[in-house]
């Protein structure tokens, strides 16, 4: 475990590339408000691939959880962290793939625009969202979390796909422009608020629906992504209308029974 926050953006393929075992261990990373070399806070071990020599595979083993922009605007490699990461995993990251055997801090995936995350814990708020008083959204790539995952999930997203498999926090997909937004799990209040277009499927219980959203059908099915289709039936409504919104908000109809009265209005 680390005393301080650590800031290592400097931990990613691209920069690993075509260097050597004592280059990247002078690599510099930030602990607090100091410098430091990457070997002084970690043990670095490389081993050369015959079969791959395209591209650079990392491996770090441990709680990373205090340390911060892993795989920052990655484009090529993989990175597979055996235990927790920090905050800013994958930021702006363009292609590659990062994965996680754990937990995942704040901010997982903010402004990405490709390649792939896969966290096999839980993500913590504002997954793929931008920081505060951006705009830009996530434009790309794909998230898996396999657990559950915190509030304002996909916010401001403009393209690409999000799947949890557990619940979801509030205000998922809060400013959503599109792309598509899969919950497996339940979801927590203000699915879609201020929504400009994009799709949202919640398969469990959604406590409820913005008074903003009008309903607008029942789907027997949905489409997730190619090869990929979500199962209903599912209550479809539109909005937000507070915003001239046309965003698409699923529902499973058998998980939500308290919204059935919602359908007098078909």
């Amino acid at each position: 475990m680390f005393t301080f926050p650590i800031v290592a953006d400097c931990i990613s393929p691209d920069v690993f590339q075509n260097k050597t075992p004592n280059e990247i261990s002078e690599l510099i990373v930030w602990e607090g408000n100091k410098q430091r070399k990457l070997s002084d806070l970690f043990k670095i071990k490389v081993t050369e691939d015959p079969e791959s020599q395209s591209s650079v595979a990392i491996e770090i083993i441990g709680d990373v959880s205090e340390v911060r922009r892993i795989g920052s605007r990655l484009q090529t490699g993989e990175i597979t962290i055996k235990g927790n990461a920090g905050m800013h995993l994958g930021e702006e990251m363009m292609q590659g793939k990062i994965t996680v055997y754990g937990n995942a801090g704040a901010w997982t995936g903010s402004m990405m625009k490709g390649g792939t995350i896969e966290i096999h814990g839980n993500a913590g708020d504002y997954l793929a969202a931008p920081y505060r008083g951006s705009t830009k959204g996530m434009h790309g790539g794909k998230i898996i979390v396999y657990g559950n995952a915190g509030n304002e999930v996909g916010a401001r997203m403009k393209k690409g796909t999000i799947n949890i498999h557990g619940n979801s926090g509030q205000f998922l997909g809060i400013r959503m422009h599109d792309g598509t937004i899969h919950v497996k799990g339940d979801c927590d209040e203000r699915a879609g608020a201020c929504m400009l277009n994009g799709k949202i499927v919640v398969d469990g219980t959604i406590q409820s629906v913005l008074p903003t959203f009008t309903i607008d059908s029942i789907k027997p099915k949905v489409k997730i992504e190619e090869n990929d289709t979500a199962q209903g039936p599912y209550y479809l409504f539109l909005g937000d209308l507070a915003e001239c919104g046309n965003g698409k908000l699923y529902v499973s109809k058998k998980k939500n029974p308290h919204l059935s009265y919602r359908e007098e209005f078909l």
